[in-house]
């Protein structure tokens, strides 16, 4: 039976989506190719329709983050790209640093999730990463006053560090107060570097 190149489409996106929220959960190297297809409700070798290796679906993982829509799965985060500027970067580290994203493990960026498991991964991996890290500094440099070449880069580079490591910390800790502070702490510092 021969599928349409929608539906091979739709079940290349089921597998990757699968596989981001099982490597977000348990990391790259704990999760093998038969639990991402059993999650997809599909065979083994159904993977090899879709991707060479596991490190070739790992590198998609990575980049479907950057069509991610917090919208689709957080409704109460207020997201709105079309604002721009300052006023779309304060919403983005206001959603990033949420309660909502912490609570949503499945849904978690990879810049938070994944980062040992992108130190050892390949250099196809750390580029899929790094885009990542650079549109999200892209977007907060755009929202800083009078962001101008290499300082607004290089202030964008800062607050996405300081986003990212805050959720990175709060994610390690059980202890609630504690994580709620971390995020707040970090949240607080990067509103008011961006004005």
């Amino acid at each position: 039976m021969s599928y349409t190149a929608e539906h091979k489409q739709q079940t290349r996106t089921r597998i990757v989506e699968c596989a981001r929220e099982l490597f977000n959960r348990k990391g790259f190297a704990e999760v093998s190719i038969d639990e991402v297809m059993a999650r997809a409700g599909l065979t083994r070798g159904g993977f090899y329709n879709h991707f060479e290796t596991k490190e070739d679906l790992f590198v998609e993982a990575v980049e479907a983050y950057r069509h991610f829509d917090p919208a689709t799965r957080w409704p109460e985060v207020d997201l709105d790209p079309s604002c721009g500027g300052n006023r779309f970067a304060r919403q983005l580290i206001h959603a990033y640093l949420s309660q909502t994203h912490l609570d949503d493990v499945d849904g978690h960026c990879p810049m938070i999730a994944l980062p040992s498991d992108v130190a050892r991964a390949s250099p196809r991996v750390k580029q899929a990463y790094r885009e990542l890290l650079e549109g999200m500094a892209g977007v907060l440099a755009n929202g800083l006053p009078k962001p101008r070449g290499r300082d607004a880069r290089r202030r964008g580079l800062a607050l996405a560090a300081l986003c990212i490591g805050g959720m990175v910390l709060a994610r390690t800790f059980e202890d609630a107060d504690f994580r709620r502070e971390i995020r707040e702490a970090a949240r607080a510092t990067a509103l008011e570097l961006i004005g």
